[in-house]
């Protein structure tokens, strides 16, 4: 199924003012990382609103909000330029935006089929992926999902397409443009298995009713920050900085503003 938006009509909240300073202390950036992460003279970031856990429309205001709109804002402060934020659907599409250069960094799993075309920090939050099935449905474990005749809808070109694709040798996965969706669609068509992050699929349980997860997850989902290939010297400033945001506990205070449960900030990256 197509995307919802090409990618020229990406939905964009810009900000284009000099952001105040917080409470962490700016790193210094040498110039090569400088011009590599902010060519244009501004950070432009873009922004998956499909993963609850990471970004979601503020219901006051419109605008973007989430841990991956804190960790931009203040990627920005440091760099001491203005923040330009593009909001998306899927996380295809941030992986597009940075793969085309129109972005400059990007919130996206880490995965070896996007390896090809990004480079990645370590994770700085770990999710679950899960499955969710109709209430009457004879798949009571993870491990019943991948047999024959099984159907599974999945968000296209999300991690846990790409994960499937790989670790499913008997089901059928089903493919939807947007991973919200994935859960309806499951209803709608008669299918049988619905995948994706663990939070999006209680929220959908809670509000259709008749249908219950399985219980523990198929995969540890690892979100990264990530910027186009070529940028080595932006690679690294981006690394230290996303090592810096998890051991100041930036990201886990994020992660409890914005009422994220069951997400851990990620271990630190080994050296």
């Amino acid at each position: 199924m197509p995307w919802r938006h090409s990618l020229p009509q990406i939905g964009t909240f810009a900000v284009s003012t000099l952001l105040a300073a917080c409470a962490l202390p700016p790193m210094s950036v040498a110039p090569p990382a400088y011009a590599q992460i902010a060519p244009t003279g501004k950070l432009r970031a873009v922004i998956n609103l499909g993963n609850p856990v990471l970004a979601a429309r503020d219901g006051a205001t419109g605008d973007p909000r989430g841990v991956s709109v804190d960790l931009s804002r203040e990627l920005a402060r440091r760099l001491g330029v203005p923040l330009e934020l593009s909001t998306v659907d899927t996380a295809a599409q941030s992986v597009e935006a940075l793969k085309s250069g129109t972005r400059d960094v990007g919130f996206v799993a880490i995965d070896p089929v996007r390896g090809a075309d990004l480079d990645y920090t370590a994770a700085y939050v770990q999710i679950e992926g899960a499955y969710l099935v109709p209430e009457g449905s004879p798949i009571k474990q993870n491990a019943d999902v991948d047999r024959q005749a099984v159907r599974v809808v999945v968000g296209a070109g999300s991690a846990y397409d790409l994960y499937l694709t790989r670790e499913l040798k008997h089901a059928q996965i089903v493919r939807v443009s947007r991973s919200p969706a994935v859960v309806d669609t499951m209803l709608a068509q008669h299918l049988d298995v619905a995948a994706g992050v663990k939070q999006q699929l209680e929220a959908d349980a809670k509000r259709i009713g008749g249908v219950r997860l399985l219980e523990g997850r198929f995969m540890v989902i690892n979100q990264a920050m990530a910027l186009p290939k070529g940028r080595p010297a932006a690679a690294d400033y981006l690394a230290a900085f996303v090592e810096d945001v998890k051991a100041s506990g930036f990201v886990a205070a994020a992660l409890t503003r914005h009422g994220v449960e069951r997400a851990v900030v990620a271990p630190a990256a080994k050296p």
